[in-house]
């Protein structure tokens, strides 16, 4: 069923705002909890993230008054829809296995993109991305397993994501040149392009964020090193998707397309889950929103003279952001594109190269000596024999990356070998 918010009612602005005993929800609980649940609850809380970070930039550079306190009285309720949504996930799930949840987000969010997205180089660019996160997931579960929980990577993921190598992490260290993508243009793009990037960069961004903030918390200097290391791609990744955005959208269209997203997020939120009692916070933040996205139309037609309801498609929303497994999809990534790399604005595979590529220079300042990524591996072979994967549909699909399950010896072992051997040259 088509939903289009334009044509709904909300809840009037000054009718939002809620005390803190309504702001103190239950969370869920993380051994019952199901794993696209907290997909959805950690996409949410990256969306409104981003929402108050692009309504406090746009109040640093609008002189209106008027506009500024509606800005802020907005934003406030943005907070309090951030604070119900990040503090859904209790306390006592520990920071690995929400980092396991964060990198299964990016993984099954960036797939759904991908496969829905219209444009041929934009789908390059999610499809791009989309291993590099993969193969963050598999560190970090094999870190999970050498850190002593309870319980495993797949018991966090269920059986929805297969964990295996994707890019390995110790190719996606570029010069940061090669990180800016092409823009779409807000007037030639089509809309599910523009919900789509403001999407994946909202949830990249937030897990930046999440690197920046917990990656010193944990005790072992292996599980700081890779946090450490895994973050500085976050920060590419972020450098990647926010490139693929129009520049030159103005201010208050910026704030519309937003408020529009959200809007299509949550609704999608409602539409697809499971829990009855989280299922309400997110109908209750669409109707906060519907009314959101009223406020800032009603700006841009006062400011600009452009009609909301001419830029979005009549009938609104056809089709909900779902999360679900993409297994074959990835395995069908993975062998087209593991060895592309990024050369100015487009993609390539690593051969094509010249020798004296700035990538090349790039690779041997930052992974000189040990590289976290792959030293968690050789830790995790070591002690327990073999590497941690979790696979449901078969073999990897690239016979180099397959754990024979002996150990050090094995094809992916001594390929990552002569990587290391070879950037140290």
């Amino acid at each position: 069923m088509a939903f289009n918010p334009l044509a709904e009612k909300g809840i009037p602005l000054d009718r939002q705002l809620r005390n803190w005993s309504e702001l103190s929800v239950e969370p869920y609980s993380t051994q019952d909890v199901h794993p696209y649940t907290r997909c959805r609850v950690i996409m949410m809380n990256g969306i409104e993230v981003e929402a108050i970070m692009n309504s406090h930039n746009a109040a640093r550079r609008i002189s209106d008054s008027g506009l500024k306190q509606a800005l802020a009285l907005t934003r406030r309720v943005e907070q309090q829809q951030q604070k119900v949504v990040n503090w859904l996930i209790p306390g006592s799930e520990s920071t690995i296995a929400n980092t396991i949840g964060y990198e299964q987000v990016a993984v099954d969010l960036t797939s759904w993109i991908a496969r829905h997205e219209p444009d041929p180089y934009l789908r390059q660019v999610y499809e791009f991305g989309v291993l590099e996160d993969y193969d963050h997931l598999y560190r970090y579960a094999n870190l999970m397993d050498l850190m002593g929980e309870r319980r495993k990577a797949e018991e966090v993921t269920g059986d929805l994501t297969e964990i295996l190598p994707g890019r390995p992490t110790i190719f996606q260290h570029r010069d940061p040149h090669d990180e800016l993508r092409r823009p779409m243009t807000v007037e030639a793009a089509s809309v599910q392009s523009i919900l789509n990037a403001l999407t994946v960069l909202s949830a990249e961004q937030q897990t930046m964020n999440f690197y920046m903030t917990v990656g010193n918390r944990p005790e072992h200097p292996l599980a700081r090193a890779l946090y450490q290391e895994i973050a500085m791609i976050e920060e590419q990744h972020v450098t990647h998707y926010e490139s693929i955005l129009d520049p030159m959208t103005p201010e208050l269209l910026n704030l519309v397309l937003h408020e529009y997203n959200e809007c299509w997020l949550y609704w999608s939120c409602s539409e697809t889950e499971t829990d009855p009692r989280i299922r309400q916070i997110w109908e209750l933040h669409l109707a906060m929103e519907i009314e959101h996205l009223r406020i800032a139309c009603e700006a841009l037609k006062a400011e600009h003279g452009l009609n909301a309801a001419d830029l979005f498609p009549k009938g609104g929303f056809d089709k909900p952001m779902t999360f679900e497994p993409n297994k074959e999809y990835v395995r069908d990534v993975l062998d087209r594109t593991l060895d592309w790399t990024g050369w100015d604005s487009e993609f390539v595979p690593i051969g094509d190269l010249p020798q004296d590529h700035r990538f090349f220079d790039y690779q041997r300042q930052v992974n000189e000596g040990d590289v976290p990524s792959e030293d968690v591996i050789a830790a995790h072979r070591s002690e327990r024999g073999s590497e941690y994967r979790f696979a449901t549909e078969g073999d990897h699909p690239i016979i180099a990356l397959r754990d024979s399950g002996t150990g050090e010896d094995t094809a992916y072992a001594r390929a990552e070998r002569e990587a290391r051997r070879e950037f140290a040259q």
